[in-house]
C-alpha cells in the first residue's frame, strides 16, 4: 500500500537526498579543483590555474608503469574471476544438490575475511609452495576477492532465465556447449559485463592484498600511497586521481547504458 507524503515530508526527503549526493561527490569536486591549482600545496584560496600537474603525470614513467601493472593485474584477474563465476553460478542455479549451501558459503566467504588476513594467508601459501611473488600472484589474490562479487551478480540473472529455453535447445539436438553459447550466454551477457566491471575496478583499486603479493613491481594504489610521503608529489597524485576517476565514471556510465539497451532488446525479443 502506497503512503502519501505531505509536502514537508517530500521536502525533507529531497534535502536528505541532496546531502547524500553532496557527501558522495564533494570530494571528487575538490580533487578536480585542486588538480588545476598552481600552488604545490592544496589550499584555498587558489593561487592560479595550471595544467602543469597533468603534464608532469604524462611524463612520469614510474607512475605510468604502476598504472600499466594495475591494468594488467585487473584484466587477468577479472577474466578469470568472471569465467569461474559463470561456471559456479551455472552449477548453483541449475538444480539443488547435497551440500549446495556449504559450497555457496565457501565461495562467498572471502567477502567477510579481512583483506590483510587474506593477504598474509596467501603470502604464506605461496612461500610454502615456493612460488615467487609477481603480478600473477597478485592476480590470484584478486581472483579470490572478486569471485564472490561475480557470483552475486550472475546468480540472480541466471535465476530469471526460463529453463524451458535450454530444454528446448536440448530437444532440438544442441549440445551443452552450443546451448550455452547460443542461448544462455546472450541472456546473461549484461550480467557478465557488469560482473567484469566490478571485478576490474575492485582489482584496480585494491591495496591490502597487493601490498603482500606484488613482489618487485608496484601497482597503482601502492605507488599512490608511497608518493603521499613526498609533499611535492601530492599535486601530481591529485591529477592522476582525477584522470582515473573520470575514466572510471565514463566506463561505468557507458556500460550501464549498454546494459540497459541490451536488456531492453532481450525483453522485446519475440517469443514463439
Amino acid at each position: 500500500m502506497d503512503v502519501a507524503l505531505s509536502p514537508s515530508g517530500r521536502r525533507v526527503i529531497r534535502i536528505f537526498f541532496g546531502l547524500v549526493l553532496l557527501f558522495l561527490y564533494a570530494p571528487i569536486a575538490i580533487l578536480l579543483i585542486f588538480s588545476f591549482n598552481k600552488a604545490s600545496v592544496p589550499s584555498f584560496p587558489l593561487s592560479g590555474f595550471t595544467f602543469r600537474w597533468y603534464q608532469d603525470f604524462a611524463t612520469n614513467g614510474e607512475l605510468q608503469a604502476a598504472l600499466e601493472t594495475s591494468a594488467i593485474v585487473a584484466l587477468i584477474s577479472s577474466v578469470i574471476a568472471v569465467t569461474l563465476g559463470v561456471l559456479a553460478s551455472l552449477a548453483l542455479s541449475r538444480r539443488p544438490f547435497r551440500g549446495k549451501g556449504v559450497v555457496t558459503s565457501l565461495l562467498l566467504t572471502p567477502l567477510v575475511i579481512p583483506l590483510i588476513v587474506l593477504g598474509i594467508s596467501l603470502l604464506l601459501l605461496f612461500h610454502q609452495l615456493g612460488i615467487q611473488l609477481s603480478i600473477l600472484t597478485v592476480a590470484v589474490g584478486h581472483v579470490v576477492i572478486s569471485l564472490p562479487y561475480a557470483i552475486l551478480v550472475l546468480l540472480p540473472r541466471l535465476a530469471q532465465i526460463d529453463r524451458s529455453l535450454t530444454e528446448a535447445a536440448y530437444d532440438l539436438g544442441a549440445g551443452a556447449l552450443t546451448t550455452f553459447r547460443r542461448v544462455t550466454l546472450p541472456l546473461i551477457l549484461p550480467a557478465v559485463v557488469s560482473a567484469f566491471l566490478i571485478a576490474f575496478t575492485t582489482s584496480f583499486d585494491e591495496y591490502a592484498v597487493a601490498s603482500f603479493l606484488i613482489g618487485s613491481r608496484e601497482t597503482f594504489p601502492i605507488f599512490l600511497y608511497s608518493q603521499l610521503r613526498f609533499p611535492d608529489k601530492l599535486p601530481q597524485v591529485i591529477a592522476v586521481a582525477v584522470v582515473v576517476l573520470m575514466v572510471s565514471i565514463f566506463v561505468v556510465v557507458a556500460a550501464e547504458l549498454w546494459r540497459r539497451r541490451a536488456e531492453s532488446r532481450l525483453g522485446e525479443a519475440p517469443t514463439y
